[in-house]
C-alpha cells in the first residue's frame, strides 16, 4: 500500500497534490472531504470564471457608457451617481450572461490543463473520469447556489437602483402613455382611459364601470381626468353617470367632481422592466395584483420568476458539457475548444430566446419554456459524460 501511494506521488505532475491526501486547513471545503487535487481544479475553475466576469463586465460597461454618455452630459448626471449606476450594472450583466461566463471558463482552463498533459497524468494514476469530474460538480454547484440566491434576492435590488437611474438620466423625461389603457381596480370595478400623458397627469375619455357578475350596475364617463398629487384625488370633468337598478335606469350629469380611486399615474406607467427590479416574493405579489387589475398576458413575469431558478442550473449543466469536451486533446488546440464552447453557448441562448418567445407570444407554459433548453442540454451533457466514462 505504501509503495502504491509512493508511485502515485512520483507520477503526479508538478503543482498537483496527490489525490489521496485530504485538504486540511481549508475550512468548509476541507470539512466535506475535498482533496488537494479537487482544490487545485476548483481554484483554477473559479479564478478563470471571475477573470472572465471581470473582463466582460469592463467591456460591457465601456460599451454602455459610450451609448449613454450624451444623456449623462445633457442631463448633468453626477459622477457618484454614474459610479453607482455601473456598480449596479455589473451584477445585472453578470447574472444575464452567467451560463456563458461559467461555460467559457470551464472550456478555457480545462483545455489548458489538458494540453499540459495534466489530465492524462491524473487518469494514469488510477483516477477515474467520474472522480476527475467531482471538483467540477462541487465548483459548479457552489456557483449555481450563489447565482440562485443572487437571482432571487440580490440582483433585483441592484436592478431597482439601476432602473431608477436610467429613468432619471437616460429615458424620455416626458413619456406619453399611449392609447387604450385598461385597468381592474377591484374585483368588480374596472376603468378605461383612451390616452394618458404622464407629464401632465391628464387622461382623456375616462370610463369607470361597476359590475355585479355579468350585470353592469354603474357606468361613469368623463371627458378628461387630472390627478391632483396634493389631495391625492382624481378630478373628473364633464361627467355622465349611468346607473342601472334592476329594470330602472338613471342618467346624471356633473360638470366636475373629485374621486379617490385606488390607482395613481405611476400605476399606468409600469413597463416590463419593473419585473427585473422586484425580488421574487415581491414579484409574486406583483403578479397577484396585476391579475386583480385584469391584465391578460402575465407570461413575461412568470418567465422572469422561473428563469431565476432555471438559469443557475443551466450553468451547472454547461459546466459538465464544457469539462467533457475540453478534457480531450484534439487537433486545433484550445482555440477549437473555445470555438465549440461559444457555438454551444450561442445555441443555448437561441433555444432559450425561442422558447420564451413562444411563452410570451403563443402562451406556452412559462415553466416549460425556461426549462426546455436545460432539458435539451442536460441530455447532451449525459451523452458526453457517458462517452467519457466508457
Amino acid at each position: 500500500m505504501e509503495q502504491k501511494q509512493a508511485d502515485i506521488n512520483n507520477n503526479t505532475p508538478k503543482g498537483i497534490a496527490p489525490l489521496a491526501m485530504p485538504l486540511k486547513g481549508r475550512g468548509f471545503l476541507g470539512s466535506i472531504g475535498i482533496k488537494k487535487l479537487d482544490w487545485y481544479i476548483i481554484k483554477k475553475f473559479w479564478s478563470t470564471f471571475f477573470f472572465a466576469i471581470m473582463i466582460l463586465a469592463v467591456i460591457s460597461c465601456v460599451i454602455d457608457y459610450s451609448e449613454k454618455v450624451d444623456n449623462f452630459v445633457s442631463r448633468k448626471a453626477p459622477g457618484i451617481a454614474i459610479f453607482n449606476y455601473y456598480k449596479d450594472f455589473v451584477p445585472h450583466i453578470t447574472a444575464l450572461l452567467f451560463p456563458l461566463f461559467i461555460f467559457i471558463a470551464t472550456i478555457f482552463f480545462t483545455s489548458k490543463i489538458a494540453y499540459k498533459s495534466e489530465i492524462i497524468a491524473m487518469l494514469a494514476t488510477g483516477v477515474s473520469f467520474q472522480r476527475f469530474m467531482r471538483p467540477y460538480f462541487i465548483g459548479g454547484g457552489l456557483l449555481c447556489l450563489a447565482s440562485l440566491i443572487a437571482n432571487h434576492w440580490i440582483i433585483p435590488i441592484a436592478n431597482k437602483e439601476r432602473i431608477t437611474f436610467e429613468i432619471k438620466y437616460c429615458d424620455d423625461p416626458n413619456p406619453f402613455m399611449g392609447d387604450n389603457i385598461h385597468l381592474g381596480i377591484s374585483k368588480d370595478n374596472y376603468i378605461y382611459i383612451q390616452n394618458f400623458d404622464i407629464a401632465t397627469k391628464r387622461g382623456n375619455h375616462f370610463t369607470a364601470e361597476k359590475m355585479s357578475g355579468t350585470l353592469l350596475k354603474e357606468k361613469l364617463m368623463a371627458d378628461y381626468i387630472i390627478y391632483d398629487s396634493v389631495k391625492k384625488v382624481w378630478q373628473l370633468h364633464n361627467v355622465v353617470i349611468r346607473t342601472n337598478n334592476d329594470l330602472k335606469e338613471s342618467i346624471k350629469s356633473v360638470p366636475e367632481m373629485d374621486m379617490k380611486y385606488p390607482f395613481v399615474p405611476t400605476d399606468l406607467n409600469k413597463t416590463d422592466a419593473i419585473k427585473e427590479a422586484l425580488t421574487t416574493p415581491e414579484l409574486i405579489n406583483y403578479i397577484s395584483t396585476e391579475q386583480l387589475h385584469g391584465r391578460e398576458n402575465l407570461n413575461f413575469y412568470y418567465v422572469e420568476k422561473d428563469r431565476r431558478t432555471a438559469q443557475p442550473f443551466a450553468g451547472l449543466i454547461l459546466t459538465i458539457i464544457g469539462a467533457c469536451i475540453a478534457s480531450r486533446r484534439i487537433r486545433g488546440g484550445s482555440g477549437l475548444h473555445l470555438a465549440i464552447g461559444i457555438a454551444i453557448s450561442a445555441l443555448y441562448i437561441m433555444f432559450l430566446q425561442i422558447s420564451t418567445t413562444f411563452s410570451t407570444k403563443a402562451f406556452l407554459n412559462p415553466l416549460i419554456a425556461v426549462w426546455i433548453p436545460n432539458f435539451m442540454f442536460a441530455i447532451l451533457a449525459f451523452i458526453l459524460y457517458r462517452r467519457q466514462v466508457r
